[in-house]
């Protein structure tokens, strides 16, 4: 049954980027950004709506109060797609992300994608990437966009660790915008590379935001992956077969 739910999960996901990406990647770039938006918060949420009632996969926030009133830099573990769907639903609307490129490439979810005017990085190219995130980074921050990034560059299976890029904390240090890191346990029940969805509850915790000031990128890198992995390794790990 949990194959049979996470194929018609899969189905309903397809159908809701169709219908959603259509008009957003014909007329998004002519409508104001803030409506299409909250068009994307939208489909995060019906999304996760249909995740608990088709999978039984739910979740909790915690530290909701931790959210800052002014723009910030989000930095969040990345375990599965879960985050992507959850982060646009839960986040204020105007906020961009960084991404690799080729996400864009994809039929549909990417000619969406491209409408919200993302930081896509070409990840062969280190020092561009770097500079592209650095400037555009401050300019949407500068525009009043909060700017999430996940620092480990692709998904890591729960469990396991990978190195977190300082591309963010080079931004929060240029800036001085305060950084905000995220946690969750989505890769329990939404695994890396697997069709299945587990029922359960995925809990993500919303850290306090990190004030840059005075310290060095990677100083506020290794803070940042501290309290991340450190919030990951107390969250619930059970396999919900």
């Amino acid at each position: 049954m949990i194959t049979l739910r996470s194929i018609l999960y899969l189905l309903f996901m397809l159908l809701t980027v169709i219908l959603y990406a259509l008009p957003i990647s014909i007329f998004g770039w002519i409508l104001p950004y803030r409506l299409i938006s909250k068009v994307g918060r939208h489909w995060g949420k019906v999304n996760l709506r249909a995740l608990e009632r088709i999978c039984g996969l739910g979740y909790q926030v915690q530290g909701e109060e931790n959210l800052p009133s002014s723009t910030c830099i989000v930095l969040c573990k990345h375990q599965s797609a879960w985050e992507a769907i959850a982060l646009r639903a839960l986040l204020p609307p105007e906020h961009i992300w960084v991404m690799k490129r080729e996400l864009l490439w994809i039929p549909f979810f990417g000619w969406a994608l491209a409408a919200y005017r993302p930081i896509a990085i070409d990840r062969s190219n280190t020092h561009r990437s770097i500079r592209k995130l650095l400037d555009q980074g401050k300019y949407r921050l500068d525009k009043g966009h909060w700017v999430t990034i996940f620092p480990e560059g692709t998904r890591v299976a729960s469990g396991q660790r990978q190195h977190y890029g300082r591309g963010g904390a080079m931004l929060a240090r240029k800036t001085d915008c305060p950084v905000l890191p995220i946690a969750h346990n989505a890769g329990v029940f939404w695994r890396r590379r697997d069709v299945k969805k587990y029922p359960g509850k995925v809990t993500l915790v919303i850290g306090k935001a990190l004030d840059p000031t005075g310290l060095s990128p990677t100083e506020i890198s290794r803070r940042v992956e501290e309290w991340i992995e450190g919030t990951v390794a107390e969250l619930p790990c059970r396999d919900s077969k």
